[in-house]
């Protein structure tokens, strides 16, 4: 009884707050890829053959390549061993058609792994994982994302950037 109660005076709030009960719940917790894995990520389904369109839910390891008025352009990347040093990320190679479009969701999370400012100075990152923890601005994200390619963790969530996690590159 108190279950049902509770059930429904949750579903008449958010009936006065003006939302549903899907708008209303929190983006779900998808798996991430391997950091530093070497190989691209495959998108099963995705036609890549027709107009360039959002990636499915989840989380791609990859970075963001335009930056547009109302969308911005993002492709997977790879992590590649150096001879003499630990490695770099790369991209698909020239004239490959892997790439995905997405609207960037108005409250979404960008995690940087060298803080918010314009020089981008010091660093803001979990030892374990070597991904940013600072939080910072949608705006922030998009002039970033403008000046450098950032390679990061990228979560889509019903077509649009919900989250960008930034990998510690030195």
């Amino acid at each position: 009884m108190k279950r049902s109660l509770a059930a429904a005076s949750a579903v008449f709030a958010l009936a006065l707050a003006g939302t549903t009960a899907a708008e209303a719940a929190a983006v779900p917790d998808f798996p991430n890829p391997k950091i530093f894995g070497a190989s691209f990520q495959r998108d099963p389904g995705h036609d890549f053959t027709k107009r360039i369109s959002p990636r499915r839910d989840g989380v791609l390891r990859g970075w963001i390549t335009y930056v547009g008025s109302r969308h911005v352009e993002y492709e997977p990347i790879k992590w590649k061993r150096a001879k003499y040093a630990e490695g770099y990320f790369v991209g698909p190679p020239e004239g490959d058609v892997t790439a995905y479009a997405s609207p960037v969701a108005g409250d979404v999370v960008y995690l940087s792994a060298f803080g918010c400012g314009k020089a981008r100075a010091g660093t803001t990152v979990s030892p374990k994982t070597g991904l940013g923890v600072k939080r910072c601005s949608r705006k922030a994200l998009l002039a970033n994302a403008k000046k450098s390619r950032m390679p990061g963790l990228i979560t889509v969530y019903k077509g649009k950037i919900v989250k960008f996690q930034e990998i510690y590159t030195p």
